[in-house]
């Protein structure tokens, strides 16, 4: 009995003792509802695929409010470990000196090999300096995508659109006749500006779209997307486009009711799609493009957010970091992300092993976002990078509101946007000196 006590007593010391040497780290997110679910469930699974480290996610609200948070715990030398980033607030993080550890330096440095040839083309580049260095590490990344309502096409009696040219003259007007509002889309700043750029492979910034220099003025005041913007707002007189709010869901939700028979979003709606009972058969292709401005539509910027490892804490904690991202970017891992939510699987390993397991088969639309991404790029499709974008994107729902309202008119709010971003982005390039 007393060999059994004292090997039960040893035995109920190492665990302790295990549980004592485990060093844990914090993650603080943006993914509400059933993201956060999977969000939880990815850093359970990492907990149980070993004992010496344990993250702890915490959801701190919207984009906005998870980097404000971040921001003002960073100041305090109160910042998380991992801190969840969106695509606009990617340079405010990157450019606070001393904030954040590159994510390449902190995997190798750790003792893992990193090759950013790994990550499929659309995601590599984004969250990267000047030198390609990749600086966050993509996560909930997205493209945005045209979806479409089978049964509403069919009825029209036409094909998914190419061309906004064929969108106008073919498309529109036989979904109209055939009772539909042809088009919605949400989030103008991304699809309809930021993706208009880089589909056409257009410059958006100075300075290499701002990789290179903090003294960068916007090229948003365009000849080619104030055409695209004046032949919206004739769609929009002619009946074949609607837009509904600023929020996502105002323009998604028309879409789902079966009242728009095409709906531009996100490539990471597509999760969220498959699980409702739509009262239709959808699908998805490309972004459209305009053959007027481009024959050779390239590669879209990403959407959603990346994860920064954020500086000031030990080695320890460190490691525990590259351990978790090394686990988070395994193909495994990355699958089951892809296919619980629809953003795209971020690594060429991962996106081989849904290919492997048939999901595309199960489900063409899912592979729509990747494929995309994964178009031929340019000097222009790696990514922009803005400080302050927060606020210029503000400024530009502002005046897209004001336009499609019939406040003013594409010239006038296009030279205000330029005025109003360039000034924002002196400021910043004053923060950065």
């Amino acid at each position: 009995m007393n060999r059994i006590t004292v090997t039960a007593a040893a035995a109920f010391a190492m665990v302790a003792n295990a549980a004592v040497a485990e060093t844990e780290i914090t993650w603080w997110h943006a993914m509400g509802g059933a993201l956060g679910d999977t969000v939880n469930q990815i850093a359970a699974d990492f907990n149980a695929s070993q004992h010496e480290y344990k993250i702890t996610p915490v959801f701190k609200g919207t984009y906005e409010e998870t980097l404000t948070a971040g921001i003002a715990a960073f100041r305090a030398g109160e910042q998380p470990n991992i801190l969840q980033v969106f695509d606009a607030g990617a340079a405010t993080v990157i450019g606070a000196k001393g904030a954040t550890i590159p994510v390449q330096d902190l995997l190798t440095d750790n003792g893992f090999t990193f090759d950013i040839n790994d990550y499929i083309s659309g995601v590599r580049y984004f969250y990267a300096d000047s030198e390609d260095k990749m600086i966050g590490m993509p996560f909930n990344s997205s493209s945005p995508i045209m979806y479409y309502n089978v049964d509403a096409l069919e009825k029209a009696g036409v094909t998914p659109p190419k061309t906004w040219e064929v969108f106008q003259s073919v498309t529109a007007p036989a979904l109209k006749k055939a009772g539909y509002t042809a088009l919605s889309q949400s989030h103008l700043p991304w699809i309809f500006t930021e993706n208009f750029f880089s589909r056409h492979n257009l410059p958006f910034a100075t300075n290499n779209n701002g990789y290179d220099g903090t003294d960068t003025k916007i090229l948003v005041n365009s000849p080619e997307i104030k055409a695209h913007f004046k032949a919206v707002t004739e769609w929009q007189k002619d009946g074949y486009f609607e837009w509904f709010g600023t929020g996502w869901g105002d323009n998604q939700a028309p879409f789902e009711q079966g009242k728009v028979a095409i709906w531009l979003g996100s490539s990471g709606s597509f999760g969220g799609l498959m699980k409702k009972d739509l009262p239709f058969e959808f699908s998805a292709t490309y972004l459209p493009y305009w053959e007027a401005v481009t024959k050779e539509p390239t590669q879209t910027f990403i959407g959603g957010a990346s994860l920064f490892a954020m500086a000031g804490k030990s080695a320890e904690e460190n490691k525990a970091t590259a351990e978790f991202f090394r686990f988070l970017t395994s193909a495994e891992v990355q699958y089951y992300w892809h296919k619980s939510t629809g953003y795209v699987p971020v690594t060429e390993a991962a996106y081989e092993l849904a290919k492997k397991d048939g999901h595309y088969d199960r489900f063409p639309a899912a592979e729509v976002g990747i494929k995309q991404l994964s178009l031929p790029g340019g000097k222009n499709t790696k990514g922009y990078r803005m400080g302050f974008y927060v606020q210029i994107r503000d400024v530009m729902n502002r005046e897209y509101g004001r336009i499609l309202t019939g406040e003013t008119d594409v010239e006038t709010a296009f030279k205000t946007i330029e005025d109003e971003a360039n000034k924002l982005l002196a400021r910043f390039g004053k923060t950065q000196s």
